[in-house]
């Protein structure tokens, strides 16, 4: 789409924004859209909006004081960006939503701040919000109901949150009674602040919470609210401040090469309809004045994911933004996504809160890395590597590293965690998404390599255990159960990448009479994908030419049916038809053996029989070396 379907947007600028044609006017425009879009769901008193869409676990009342927080700091970015210059119903709603959410008669009350509440996340929020905008509502808030809204927070002191990024809600949330007098709790704020030094594994990445979690929630969450917490502290920050800023600069380094040159971010990790909130710590970067990315590369790269989502229906005709990624598509939400959630998205505005004249906004914008060479960028920390390829704009995220589970215990079972589609899949990128809905999840083929029972169940791929990540080389390996049998089976894998492809080596040890299966990715689109398939490789291909293809390099003989494409309706954040390309052995003779698969995800046209002739694979005892058509091996 060339045109944004349901905002009225000012004329694109060109000069200035070459690549997106997007200025400030435009986000501007955005915000105040989605802000009016609102006001129809708003209960009397402004309190809450009550949103259309699926409730969430906490109830009708928490979600709508979601409504309200989440949409507070979306206000707040706007009013003050403006200097307060905005329509004064503006303030005025979220003025008298203070009024009434802390008022316990007036029917609209926000529930009470108790240990590990949903309230406490909102609180957050507000907190950020009533920070930013001081001299606009609180210092023009009636005295009593200050005193309420004090009172309120002061639910967060000496309270007990969720061990992970939570611990910041109560830090920003405590900081904001100090800096208007109320009482709080010091050792509240220091102990959390304690806390997340034991999640900060190096190179700008921390795991929210122990284990090893990696997301956006790194960047919206754990980057986002120790920088929030230091412009309500001001000051008094203990020297903290200048280790937060130099990790975020060290995130920063890498977190362009997660965006395609179409905007689009990497689909991997939980909440993903929170959508632009992606954007936080890119605009945190130039508000912390920490960022190592130039001002034109900043907006480049902000207004590129901004104009991505709304070319494509985001939000919707009615202003609001869906529980789903470009559509309502709830199997890529969670229990706790309330039909307000989306709206942590507002994150993606803060970069309003830099003045007009910062040269985010008045510098030429500049291409992004994947716009200029291929790009690989291997993750340690993680246990990611990041594929991006000129031709396309597609970036590609192998994961051997990110699984969403407890650490390890040594003498535990190495096959025990949940199988989350949106962490234990070998693959991610900007063009597709894993199969999410429960249906698909069970058959589990997209970029998976499972042992298949006789009955047809796969071998769930729980929990990751990384081997290695450097260069364009990463491994890891996983222990595949069977119904029926408590014998843990290793499969261990490797990724290379070369030019365009990865190529994935697997050891694998199964019993006899199991079949290995691998899948590629996933492509989806509004209509049935062109599927085709040869003895040795699978290819499926949308109306749009997007294009996903496995081929077999060696250890998949014997099978009745080794290669095929999988359909499937309705499993798919990306559209309603999606097909999967996947390999499939003989049954297993038991013990060990070696498969060999070409993955290729591209926009290009793919000819998966010259593929085969791309790499040669040598076998050997203990090793194997891939030998590519430029020279170059690569021995695993």
């Amino acid at each position: 789409m060339s045109v944004a379907p349901h905002l009225h947007l000012p004329p694109p600028d060109r000069l200035l924004s070459s690549r997106t044609g997007w200025t400030r006017a435009h986000w501007e425009a955005t915000a105040d859209r989605m802000l009016d879009a609102l006001v129809p769901y708003a209960t009397p008193g402004f309190a809450q909006y009550r949103l259309p869409g699926r409730g969430s676990w906490s109830g009708v009342v928490s979600d709508g004081l979601e409504g309200f927080a989440r949409s507070f700091l979306l206000a707040a970015c706007r009013i003050a960006g403006a200097g307060g210059a905005v329509d004064p119903a503006l303030t005025e709603r979220y003025a008298a939503g203070l009024a009434a959410g802390t008022d316990p008669g007036s029917g609209e009350a926000w529930p009470e701040l108790t240990d590990c509440s949903q309230q406490m996340v909102e609180a957050a929020s507000v907190a950020v919000a009533l920070h930013e905008t001081r001299p606009w509502i609180w210092d023009r808030l009636d005295a009593r109901v200050q005193e309420r809204v004090v009172d309120w927070f002061s639910g967060f002191v000496g309270g007990r949150t969720w061990d992970n990024n939570w611990r910041l809600f109560q830090v920003v949330s405590e900081q904001f009674l100090a800096s208007v007098g109320a009482p709080y709790s010091r050792s509240d704020i220091e102990s959390n602040l304690d806390r997340i030094e034991d999640w900060y594994v190096g190179d700008g990445w921390y795991t929210d919470g122990d284990g090893r979690n990696f997301d956006y929630y790194i960047g919206w969450a754990m980057h986002l609210y120790p920088l929030l917490w230091s412009r309500i502290a001001g000051g008094d920050d203990g020297g903290r401040t200048e280790v937060y800023r130099q990790r975020l600069s060290r995130f920063l380094e890498d977190y362009p090469h997660f965006f395609g040159s179409d905007g689009a971010p990497v689909h991997q990790g939980r909440s993903l309809t929170y959508r632009f909130a992606a954007l936080a710590p890119v605009w945190m970067g130039a508000l912390a004045d920490c960022t190592p990315l130039a001002p034109g590369l900043t907006r480049r790269l902000a207004s590129g994911t901004m104009r991505h989502f709304a070319e494509r229906g985001v939000p919707d005709e009615r202003g609001l933004l869906t529980l789903g990624w470009y559509d309502t598509f709830l199997p890529s939400t969670q229990p706790y996504s309330g039909p307000a959630s989306p709206y942590w998205a507002s994150k993606g505005f803060l970069g309003l809160l830099l003045p007009a004249d910062h040269a985010v906004w008045t510098a030429r914008e500049l291409p992004l890395p994947i716009e200029e060479s291929d790009q690989y960028t291997a993750l340690p920390a993680p246990g990611w590597l990041l594929h991006g390829t000129r031709d396309d704009g597609i970036v590609r995220l192998i994961n051997h590293g990110s699984d969403h589970n407890p650490p390890f215990d040594e003498s535990a079972d190495p096959s025990e965690g949940t199988d989350d589609p949106h962490y234990a899949r070998f693959a991610y990128s900007t063009a597709t998404a894993p199969e999410a809905a429960p249906h698909a999840v069970a058959r589990s083929i997209d970029n998976h390599l499972a042992l298949v029972a006789p009955d047809g169940t796969p071998s769930p791929r729980r929990r990751i255990h990384p081997l290695r990540c450097e260069d364009r080389v990463a491994a890891s390996w996983y222990a595949a159960r069977l119904p029926g049998d408590d014998h843990p089976y290793r499969i261990e894998t490797t990724s290379v990448l070369h030019g365009p492809w990865e190529i994935r080596v697997h050891q694998v040890e199964a019993p006899e009479g199991v079949v290995v299966r691998e899948g590629g990715h996933a492509v989806s689109h509004a209509t049935s994908p062109f599927a085709l398939s040869g003895p040795d490789w699978a290819l499926a291909r949308t109306a749009d030419g997007l294009s996903s293809a496995l081929v077999a390099l060696h250890g998949w003989d014997g099978g009745t049916e080794p290669a095929a494409v999988a359909r499937d309706v309705q499993s798919n954040a990306y559209g309603p038809h999606s097909a999967i390309p996947y390999l499939r052995s003989g049954p297993h003779p038991g013990g060990r053996s070696v498969h060999v698969s070409l993955v290729a995800l591209s926009r290009d046209t793919l000819h998966p029989e010259a593929l085969r002739d791309a790499v040669r694979v040598r076998v050997g005892a203990d090793s194997v070396a891939l030998t590519f058509l430029d020279g170059t091996t690569v021995d695993v």
